[in-house]
């Protein structure tokens, strides 16, 4: 498996309605649960101010990873930004 650093900026249309994004919202915070309640969400945190989120992700590769992200009710408006990660010798030194 592998972990990627996964920044989501989400960004809806303003003229959105407030039930259909009320709806997207419940939605994407249900599938998150059930990705870090399986694994893949290995950690997650809000960007201050903003919608946006930064976590760690984990999955068998990068193609993986896309069919996840892709499936998200929100990801038609979202930005992702995904960085591959690969062990550093000082967590070498930790495991």
């Amino acid at each position: 498996m592998m972990e990627f650093l996964v920044e989501i900026a989400v960004r809806l249309p303003p003229d959105m309605p407030e039930d259909r994004i009320a709806a997207l919202r419940a939605a994407e915070l249900r599938r998150g649960r059930e990705l870090a309640a399986t694994g893949v969400i290995a950690r997650i945190w809000r960007v201050p101010g903003t919608t946006d989120n930064v976590g760690i992700w984990v999955a068998a590769d990068a193609t993986e990873l896309h069919s996840v992200l892709s499936g998200l009710p929100l990801f038609p408006w979202l930005r992702v930004k995904i960085t591959a990660l690969a062990i550093h010798p000082i967590e070498e030194d930790r495991q």
